[in-house]
Order: structure tokens, then C-alpha cells, then sequence
């Protein structure tokens, strides 16, 4: 104590480290340990006190003096970091509990070089993880899956990996480690990877019916290489429901060539999805074709049907006709009713003895015919009605017309004043009859000199109006008297 009492004095890290070493070598550990707590919070010298308690290999006071360094005011992160190490060392049980409570307090990257060391790799995962080192800590789980792989950690870092290679490594793995979590997987990073690549990927593995559920999940996509993927695992294992669905709903894919190799295929149905894949490519009668070799005339009339083609209908008619089958000549008039003339249906039913079974179609026929001919004449009644409506409003508006500028036109079209067309004094008794004197010489027969009258015309108007006007003649008198 008197040893501990003069480093307290002195307060310097070289005195405290010296007592601190004698009383290790002493074995007093609780005077090593307060000497050791003043040491610790001295970065520099830490790692010479820990080396000095593992040389002579007293390790749980090393830990117990590390953990109480932990609650010193003066505390660092070299704290956290070496008991970590020690923990890796000589108590790899507690490591994992100690990083998951002291995260943010440890310098992660020589943590980790300590747990590679060490081979605590799961320790080293979870390290990677809390440093957002998700790459390498999906490589290391991959690298060591028996210690380190865990399928929820694996799924935690799998969707923030920068490295898109990463994603085909992960589905190689899982399929040789996981092989029965695969789709979930998949399902989890469907929106990261390139779906055609992970087929291709599958493929060479010769697994790829083991991701059928993850498939039909990402077939709304409609993507080729997955649709071409369905379409051989529904074929393998001979699912033509499944089949025929997946063809009618999604288009993507190579469907002549599927076509083609289905068209001589043993099995009935493949031949019959093969005539579906010619029809929706539109070409109507091959399809016409393998359904009539296979007698699938159901699968024919609605070829048929589809294509809106009248000489494929007729042709099929004819066909049928030659089979004297009657339920099967109304099953196609029913069914291309649209396309079939009535003159064809007539000559068939007449030639084959079926007048009874075209009759259902006549009558239909003929009831068309007349609802067209009532809409016709409704339609045609409607627009004579609405041109005579037209007309009779025409007739019907009132004449917005100048009656004077009709009389009496302007020199240039317009309408004139009352002084333009009013007669001169003197002419108002030639043109109505005699008028009374008011002040005129008769002698000038009650026209106005000048004007080019001719008193021997009766006080006519000279229209000439080419008289000089008088030099010493009598001048007109005011109408009103002389005034």
C-alpha cells in the first residue's frame, strides 16, 4: 500500500504502470487493479498492462479490471476494444453479447482482424454488419457457412449488397446449403435482379424446377426467359392445364418454335396447345389444320371464329357437310353464325339433306335482317323529318328588306335622301295634272328656265338637257309668291 500510496503522489503512467507490474508479479490484484485503472484510461499504455497480465496468464483479472474501467469517466473505445479482443482470446462465448450491447463503443476493423484470427466468424459477421459492410459480410457467410451462416442475417444484408454478382453467388449457395429457402430468397431480391440471368443461372444448374413457386410469382412481368421457363417445367411434368394457361395469359416467348415442336408430339394435348399457339400467332388455318387431323372440330369452328375470315368458315362447312354429321353442321352454323352467307348455309343444308337443322339459323337471319331494316327506316324517317323542319323555318322568317332603297337606288347602290328624289317646283304639274299658279309665268308652262324645257312640250322635261340657259330671259318666280 505504501507503494500505491507514492504513485498516487506521483500520478504519473510510468509509476503506475511500475507498481501495478510489482503487485501482478506479488500477486496483490486488487492493489494491481487500482493501480491499473489509473494506466487504462491512457490509450497509449493499455496495451502494455494487458501483455503484462496474459504473461503470466491472468486473464479474468485482466477482464474483471477492463469491465471496471468501463464505468470510469475517463473511459475510451480502447477499453471496449481490447476486453473484446480478450473476449475473442480466452472467452469467445461472450463475445457476441458484448458487441451486440457495446456497438457503437468498439473499433470495428481491428475487432474484426481479431475475430478472423480467431475464427469467430459469426462474431465477424455481426461486425461487418454494425460497420455497414454488407458485402463482406454475405462473402464471409458463404466462405463459412458452418459457423457463420445464419438464414435471417443472411437475409438482412443480402438486400443492401452494392456488388449485383453477389446476388447469383447467393442463389448457388443457398441451392447446395439452403436448397428448401431458395424462393424465399429469390422472392427478397426479386426486384434486384436481372430475372432472364437468374434463369440462365438455374438452368446450368439443371435445377430450375426447384423455383417454380418464385416463377409463376414473377411471370407478370412477362418476361421471355421466364415464360419460357414455366412453359418447359408445365411440359416436363405434363401440367397442360397449367400450360395452355400460361400461353393464353402471357405472350412473351418463342411461341412459333413451341409451336412447332408440339405439332408432332405423341400426346393429344400438346398437339392441341400447339394449334392454340398457331392461332394466336394468326395463323388461322394451320391451326384449322392439326385441329381437323385430330378431330377437334370445337377447337376448329373457334379458329374459325376468331379470325373473322368467311372462306375459312365456308371452307370448314364444306368439310363437315362431307361427314353427314348433323348436330356438327347446327354446332357450326351456331358458332360462325357472323361469318356464314345465307346462300352457303342453304346450298350445304340443301345438298346434305339439313333443311331442318338450317332453319334455326334463318330465323335468326331474318330477324337481324328486319331489326337492320327498322333501324334503317327510323333513321331515314328521322331526316326527313328534320329536312322539312329545316325548310318550313326558312319559310317561316320575315323579309328584312328597304322597300325605298329598292325604288329608289342611289348612283352607287345606296340608299338617297328625300331631297334626291323629290321633283323640281316647276315639274309637279306635269306630272300629276294642272296645278295651281303659285307665282310661275305661264307662258313657260310652269317649268323652270334654264332646265332645257320646251314650253311647246307643255312644260315637258327636256330629258337632253341641252339647252344654253337664257342671257336676258325672265327669271323664275318664288312658288311662294315673289317672296
Amino acid at each position: 500500500m505504501q507503494a500505491y500510496d507514492a504513485a498516487k503522489k506521483a500520478d504519473i503512467p510510468k509509476v503506475w504502470k511500475a507498481v501495478c507490474f510489482a503487485c501482478v508479479r506479488a500477486k496483490e490484484f486488487r492493489t494491481a487493479a487500482l493501480c491499473g485503472l489509473n494506466i487504462i484510461i491512457h490509450p497509449d499504455h493499455l496495451e502494455d498492462l494487458i501483455q503484462h497480465y496474459e504473461k503470466f496468464g491472468y486473464t479474468n483479472e485482466l477482464i474483471s479490471l477492463l469491465e471496471q474501467g468501463q464505468r470510469l469517466e475517463r473511459t475510451h473505445n480502447g477499453i471496449y476494444t481490447e476486453l473484446g479482443i480478450i473476449f475473442a482470446k480466452h472467452r469467445p462465448e461472450r463475445l457476441m453479447d458484448f458487441i451486440r450491447t457495446y456497438p457503437g463503443k468498439l473499433h470495428i476493423p481491428k475487432l474484426i482482424r481479431s475475430c478472423e484470427n480467431y475464427q469467430m466468424w459469426a462474431e465477424a459477421v455481426q461486425l461487418h454488419q454494425t460497420y455497414e459492410q454488407d458485402n463482406q459480410a454475405i462473402q464471409t457467410m458463404i466462405d463459412h457457412s458452418p459457423t457463420a451462416f445464419r438464414h435471417d442475417v443472411f437475409c438482412q444484408s443480402i438486400v443492401k449488397v452494392s456488388n449485383h454478382d453477389l446476388f447469383y453467388r447467393a442463389i448457388i449457395f443457398y441451392l447446395e446449403e439452403e436448397p428448401m429457402s431458395l424462393n424465399d430468397l429469390l422472392n427478397l431480391i426479386v426486384a434486384k435482379i436481372d430475372l432472364a440471368k437468374c434463369v440462365s443461372v438455374m438452368k446450368k444448374t439443371g435445377y430450375i424446377s426447384l423455383i417454380e413457386p418464385f416463377l409463376k410469382g414473377a411471370q407478370s412481368q412477362n418476361i421471355a426467359a421466364v415464360n419460357e421457363a414455366l412453359n418447359e417445367i408445365y411440359l416436363e411434368k405434363q401440367d397442360y392445364s397449367a400450360l395452355r394457361n400460361s400461353i393464353k395469359d402471357y405472350d412473351s416467348f418463342e411461341s412459333i418454335q413451341l409451336a412447332q415442336e408440339l405439332e408432332t408430339h405423341d400426346l393429344l394435348e400438346c398437339r392441341r396447345i400447339s394449334a392454340l399457339l398457331y392461332r394466336k400467332n394468326k395463323r388461322y388455318q394451320k391451326s384449322i389444320e392439326i385441329s381437323k387431323k385430330d378431330c377437334l372440330y370445337k377447337d376448329a369452328m373457334e379458329t374459325v371464329a376468331e379470325s373473322k375470315n368467311p372462306a375459312l368458315a365456308e371452307d370448314l362447312m364444306r368439310f363437315i357437310m362431307e361427314m353427314d354429321d348433323k348436330e356438327l353442321f347446327a354446332a357450326m352454323l351456331y358458332t360462325c353464325y357472323e361469318l356464314i352467307q345465307p346462300d352457303v348455309a342453304l346450298e350445304v343444308a340443301w345438298r346434305s339433306d339439313l333443311l331442318e337443322f338450317v332453319m334455326p339459323y334463318f330465323i335468326q337471319f331474318v330477324k337481324d335482317l328486319s331489326s337492320k331494316v327498322e333501324t334503317v327506316q327510323r333513321s331515314t324517317d328521322d331526316i326527313k323529318k328534320k329536312e322539312e323542319k329545316q325548310a318550313q323555318e326558312k319559310l317561316d322568317q320575315p323579309l328584312d328588306m328597304n322597300v325605298h332603297e329598292m325604288m329608289f337606288p342611289g348612283p352607287m347602290g345606296g340608299m338617297q335622301g328625300p331631297a334626291a328624289i323629290m321633283p323640281a317646283p316647276g315639274m309637279m304639274s306635269n306630272m300629276g295634272g294642272p296645278m295651281p299658279p303659285m307665282g310661275m309665268n305661264p307662258g313657260m308652262g310652269g317649268g323652270v328656265p334654264g332646265m332645257g324645257m320646251n314650253p311647246g312640250m307643255g312644260g315637258g322635261m327636256n330629258m337632253g338637257m341641252n339647252q344654253p340657259p337664257p342671257m336676258g330671259g325672265m327669271q323664275p318666280q318664288s312658288p311662294f309668291g315673289g317672296m
